[in-house]
């Protein structure tokens, strides 16, 4: 079997700001370590889903993202986080939502893949954790908790926390960045993976679900996959990772169903991100948000969205 070139794409979070420009610089080092560092697993002849884990990991483990470590606090103070998993080969995902007190989400995501019952929420998710032996982890940052206080103090008027994690005060009230981290791998066998990790939206109503561990937020199978970013409301009213999926499955080019998805989302009003690779190797991302953190990995140069036009709906490379 001749050995396809591997393809990465990962995401950070979408919104209306990256902040402060030296902000966008951390960001561009880290997205791009990320980024490199799957790539190489992918290009040692990994599969997808590892690969895809491992990149889940190392953003799950960096506080600038709301996933794992430095995930934001819910209403009552408490870090609850989501994932999901989709192996595109095998067609199986799995899932796990509201889960506390773990480090990497997305490994709990992963153990269940092989078993029936492959989407288990809080009380399940805490069993699951206890019977794989993983010891308590606090995900919870002084800043995330410095963010907290300041929305309490404030009564709580902000509808989330913003996401992606200044190193500079965050105005109580201030919503411009929103989004879960994502990672979506071809490997060389081509073979499609997907993996999406969330800390939630932040300050929402105990018990809310995102998109993360559905198959709205994250899907794949053996011709494309897909993992979300934004509102989770959003992203479930639009079923938007499994319907670009299915109309690059139904012969749509991958181009085509990106901007016809987005131009849907933006006539609904929606707000979110999506990144997504293709069997034949094509590397898309889309947005109606203004800003999109994602990088990727061709197989030869390393790139990312950063400083994309705001107007910029979609791209291919």
């Amino acid at each position: 079997m001749t050995q396809a070139l591997p393809k990465v794409i990962i995401h950070g979070g979408a919104g209306s700001s990256h902040g402060h420009k030296d902000r966008l610089v951390a960001l561009r080092e880290d997205l791009h370590s990320i980024v490199m560092q799957v790539y190489s697993k992918a290009a040692a002849g990994a599969s997808a889903r590892d690969c895809v884990v491992l990149g889940c990991q190392l953003m799950e483990d960096s506080p600038q993202y709301n996933a794992g470590y430095g995930s934001v606090l819910q209403s009552d103070g408490q870090v609850r986080m989501s994932a999901g998993l989709m192996d595109g080969e095998a067609q199986r995902f799995s899932g796990i939502i509201n889960v506390s007190r773990v480090r990497h989400p997305i490994d709990l995501a992963a153990y269940l893949q092989p078993f029936p019952d492959r989407v288990l929420s809080d009380l399940g998710a805490a069993e699951l954790a206890r019977e794989m032996g993983l010891p308590p982890f606090d995900p919870i940052t002084d800043l995330r908790l410095k963010e907290w206080m300041a929305e309490r103090a404030n009564n709580f008027q902000s509808t989330m926390a913003g996401v992606v994690a200044e190193a500079v005060e965050v105005p109580a009230g201030s919503e411009s960045r929103r989004g879960t981290i994502g990672v979506v791998v071809l490997d060389t066998n081509g073979h499609l993976a997907a993996g999406t990790s969330t800390g939630g939206k932040g300050l929402e109503r105990l018990g809310r679900v995102s998109d993360s561990a559905t198959v709205a937020g994250n899907y794949a199978n053996s011709v494309a996959a897909v993992s979300c970013t934004g509102i989770g409301e959003d992203i479930i009213d639009e079923c938007l990772a499994a319907r670009i999926v299915v109309r690059v499955t139904d012969g749509m080019a991958m181009a085509t169903a990106l901007e016809k998805s987005f131009a849907e989302a933006t006539e609904h009003g929606r707000d979110f991100g999506a990144i997504a690779l293709s069997q034949r190797g094509e590397i898309a991302w889309g947005k109606t948000s203004e800003v999109l953190i994602a990088a990727y990995h061709t197989g030869e140069v390393v790139g990312d969205t950063l400083e994309l036009n705001s107007g910029t709906l979609t791209g291919v490379v």
